[in-house]
C-alpha cells in the first residue's frame, strides 16, 4: 500500500510567496493555500493537516495569534512560521505560543525542507509513543502510578504477580496514596480483564444500604423495595469487586461477606435461593486491620480472608525521590488538559515543592499541580504559583537551608540531570517517552542532554 503524502497549508498574503512554495514542494507534499489566517482555520477545520508554513504579519489574524489557536487543538497540525521581520524575541515569542520552528525571509528552500521532513518525523514519533504508552497502559494498567522508589518498584512487581491470581488482596496506606488505581491495575493485569471492574465505596453507606448495594434485594424485601434489585456481587460476576475503606463495614456485614468468601454463594436481602458467583475480591482500607482485630472492631477470620496477599502503599514522605518525578508527571498531564505549555518549575518553586511533607499524599500533590496549572500566568511555573498553603507549611529556614550531607540536593541543576537520568532509565532511552514524561519537548532534551553531557545515554 502506498503511504499518503503529508499534507502542508501554505498561509500568506503574498501571492507570488504562496505559489513559489508550492510549486517548490509540490512533488513531495500535497499542498493547500490560503491568503489569510482565517482562510487557513477554516481549511483546518475542514480537512487534517500536518504541517502550517504561516506568515507571521498578515492582515485580520496575525501569525501569533494564529499559531497560538491552532497549536491548542486536538491533534495539533506543525506549524512553521516564516517572516521577513525576524528577531530573536520574536522568535521566543513564535515558540511560546507553540510554533515548531521559526524562519526568516527569504526562506533558504533547502533548509526548509529539511525542518519540515524533521519535523514529520517528530509528529510521528510522537504519535508512535501516544499509541505505545496506550498499549502499554492497557497491557499493564499503570498509567497513573508513577514512580521509581524501591518501594514502589516493589509495589509494581507484586501487582503483576498477584494480578493473574485468583486470591483476595488487601491494599493498605494512608488516603491519597492511590489504592484504588491498584485495584484497577490488578483487574486489567487479570484474566478477568474483559469483565466488569465494580467499585463500592464501603464507608458512603450505612449497614442496611451497603447490604442492599453488595448484595441486592428482592420485591417487598423493605417498604421501599418495588421490584427485584441486583448487588454489586452479580454485577461483577466473571469480573473484580473492589471495596473501598473495608474496616468500615458493620459486624452483620463482615459476617455476611466472610460467608461468600468461604461458600462463593449469597442470597439477596429478603430472599431465600443461593446465588453462586465467579468475582475476585479486592479490598482496601486506611486503617490498621490489625490493630483494629485486637481491639475488637473486626473479625479476625474474616481479616485473614481478606489479607491473603497485602499490598501496602507508602505515604509520599516515605518515597521522597519520587516527589520530582510526581511534579513533572502531573505537569504535563494537567498542561496538556488545559491547553497551556509550561516549560517546567523553576527552582525555588521545586525546592518547596519536595521540601513539603504532603499529608494528601499524591492526591494531594495532584491537585496542587493542576491548580499552579491553571492560575499560571508565565511559562513556568514559579514560587508564586506554589499555593499559599504549600508555602507556609514549608518551614522558613528549611527553604533557605541547603542540603545535609547524604541529603538529596535541591539544587535545580542537579536535581535537573538526575530526572533526565531516570527518565531515559524509566523509558528504557526512548527520548521522545522521557521528553513526554518530563513535559518537556523533544528538542529541549536535546539541548539538555548536551549540557549536561548525557549525550551517549
Amino acid at each position: 500500500m502506498t503511504t499518503p503524502l503529508p499534507t502542508v497549508l501554505i498561509i500568506d498574503d503574498e501571492k507570488n510567496t504562496r505559489e513559489g512554495l508550492r510549486r517548490a514542494f509540490a512533488h513531495k507534499y500535497v499542498i493547500l493555500l490560503a491568503e489569510d489566517a482565517s482562510r487557513g482555520l477554516r481549511i483546518l477545520d475542514e480537512q487534517p493537516v500536518d504541517v502550517v508554513l504561516t506568515d507571521l504579519r498578515m492582515p485580520g489574524i496575525d501569525g501569533m495569534a494564529f499559531t497560538r489557536d491552532v497549536t491548542a487543538r486536538e491533534s495539533a497540525p506543525l506549524v512553521i512560521m516564516l517572516t521577513a521581520y525576524g528577531t530573536l524575541q520574536t522568535a521566543v515569542e513564535a515558540m511560546k505560543v507553540g510554533a515548531y520552528d521559526y524562519l526568516t525571509k527569504p526562506v533558504n528552500l533547502d533548509n526548509l525542507e529539511m525542518v519540515i521532513d524533521r519535523g514529520l518525523e517528530s509528529r510521528r514519533l510522537r504519535e508512535d509513543n501516544r499509541r505505545l504508552r496506550l498499549e502499554l497502559d492497557k497491557r499493564f494498567g499503570f498509567d497513573s502510578l508513577v514512580g521509581n522508589s524501591k518501594a514502589m518498584l516493589d509495589v509494581f512487581e507484586t501487582t503483576r504477580q498477584v494480578a493473574s491470581a485468583r486470591s483476595t488482596v488487601l491494599i493498605t496506606g494512608e488516603s491519597g496514596t492511590g489504592k484504588e488505581l491498584i485495584a484497577h491495575a490488578i483487574h486489567r493485569l487479570s484474566p478477568r480483564a474483559e469483565r466488569p471492574f465494580v467499585v463500592v465505596h464501603c464507608a458512603a453507606l450505612n449497614e442496611n444500604l451497603l447490604e442492599s448495594e453488595l448484595f441486592g434485594h428482592e420485591k417487598g424485601a423493605f417498604t421501599s423495595a418495588h421490584e427485584r434489585v441486583l448487588g454489586r456481587f452479580e454485577k461483577a460476576q466473571g469480573g473484580s469487586l473492589f471495596l473501598d475503606e473495608i474496616g468500615e463495614i458493620s459486624a452483620s456485614t463482615q459476617v455476611k461477606l466472610l460467608r461468600v468468601l468461604e461458600t462463593r454463594t449469597f442470597e439477596r436481602v429478603g430472599g431465600s435461593e443461593p446465588i453462586d458467583i465467579d468475582v475476585r475480591l479486592i479490598a482496601a482500607t486506611n486503617r490498621d486491620l490489625h490493630a483494629l482485630v485486637e481491639a475488637g472492631g473486626f473479625r479476625e477470620d474474616l481479616y485473614y480472608r481478606l489479607n491473603v496477599v497485602n499490598i501496602h502503599l507508602p505515604p509520599l514522605r516515605e518515597r521522597h525521590d519520587d516527589i520530582p518525578l510526581l511534579l513533572n508527571h502531573y505537569l504535563a498531564v494537567s498542561a496538556e488538559e488545559n491547553g497551556k505549555s509550561l516549560s517546567g518549575f523553576t527552582s525555588e518553586a521545586l525546592k518547596v515543592l519536595c521540601a513539603y511533607a504532603w499529608p494528601g499524599n499524591v492526591r494531594e500533590l495532584r491537585n496542587a499541580v493542576e491548580r499552579m496549572v491553571v492560575m499560571a500566568r508565565g511559562s513556568a511555573l514559579t514560587l508564586k504559583d506554589v499555593p499559599a498553603d504549600i508555602r507556609n507549611g514549608v518551614d522558613t529556614a528549611l527553604q533557605a537551608a541547603p542540603a545535609a550531607p547524604g541529603e538529596a540536593s535541591l539544587d535545580i541543576d542537579a536535581n535537573e540531570k538526575d530526572l533526565i537520568i531516570r527518565a531515559l532509565r524509566e523509558t528504557r532511552g526512548n527520548r521522545s517517552a522521557a521528553a513526554k514524561v518530563l513535559g518537556i519537548s523533544r528538542r529541549t532534551l536535546h539541548r539538555k542532554l548536551h549540557v549536561y553531557g548525557l549525550e551517549e545515554r
